[in-house]
């Protein structure tokens, strides 16, 4: 491997003894020029975090989402970062407005209807978010179609307002509520961003709701977040919430 200085003015190497395989920055984001080789090197870089505060997101192959040179390609381009915008929203303001759009008829959203039913309660946490990450993160790492991209940030959550991700554009544009909303996930779940595709994210969850009852509040959550993980699968709410019971990795994607 090959040492790589992070080459900008807010960046630096993200540790004296962690070392990196070929990569360049693409604004604020650091990342590999190929699959990662190693993937017991996100677990490296998941533990480096607490010193360094660069975060490893893991970001799958697509060819709408490649880098070249210094350019995105992506004729939508990106948002323009938000990260000091995060405190300023509310996580639960933000699900119940996007909530009302509409996506079924009859009883799907049993027992809710148009009003969001607010946030979950906390979980107990039983396992340490940013050791399940990694553990998580590098099983993902070792299917081999994974660049490694590193991100300067307070916490994960904060990753998508930082680079002015645009994988939810089509929903909204308000990049600072998306990690709002992981904001809240990191502190009541233990959910850790740590994959970010071109509209797809990935969250190792290290506190998983156990009841029947916290688990239906947390699929309307989901539901609120990410319409199509729940219009595409059958069934209603409830059918919904069973499959998040106990449920380690959180996947969102939109089109």
């Amino acid at each position: 491997m090959t040492v790589v200085h992070f080459r900008s003015r807010r960046l630096i190497h993200p540790s004296s003894d962690l070392e990196l395989p070929p990569g360049r920055m693409h604004n604020d984001l650091w990342l590999s020029d190929e699959p990662i080789a190693d993937a017991n090197l996100y677990l490296a870089c998941v533990a480096a975090y607490p010193r360094t505060g660069r975060w490893p997101v893991l970001i799958p192959r697509d060819p709408r989402f490649e880098l070249t040179g210094e350019d995105w390609i992506d004729d939508r381009g990106w948002l323009p970062p938000a990260g000091d915008d995060v405190d300023h929203v509310d996580a639960e303001q933000a699900l119940a407005g996007w909530w009302t759009a509409p996506c079924c008829e009859g009883k799907c959203l049993d027992p809710f209807d148009t009003a969001f039913p607010g946030l979950a309660r906390k979980s107990p946490r039983r396992a340490d978010p940013l050791a399940e990450a990694g553990n998580t993160g590098s099983i993902l790492a070792a299917r081999g179609d994974c660049r490694l991209g590193i991100v300067e940030s307070p916490r994960p959550a904060d990753v998508p307002a930082v680079l002015g991700w645009q994988g939810m554009r089509k929903m909204t544009e308000q990049v600072a509520a998306i990690s709002a909303v992981l904001r809240s996930w990191e502190d009541r779940f233990g959910a850790v961003l740590i994959s970010l595709g071109f509209d797809t994210l990935d969250l190792s969850v290290a506190a998983t709701p156990k009841s029947r009852d916290r688990a239906l509040v947390v699929a309307a959550e989901h539901r609120a977040f990410c319409l199509g993980n729940f219009t595409e699968q059958p069934g209603s709410l409830r059918e919904f919430a069973t499959n998040l019971t106990g449920k380690r990795l959180w996947s969102f994607w939109w089109d």
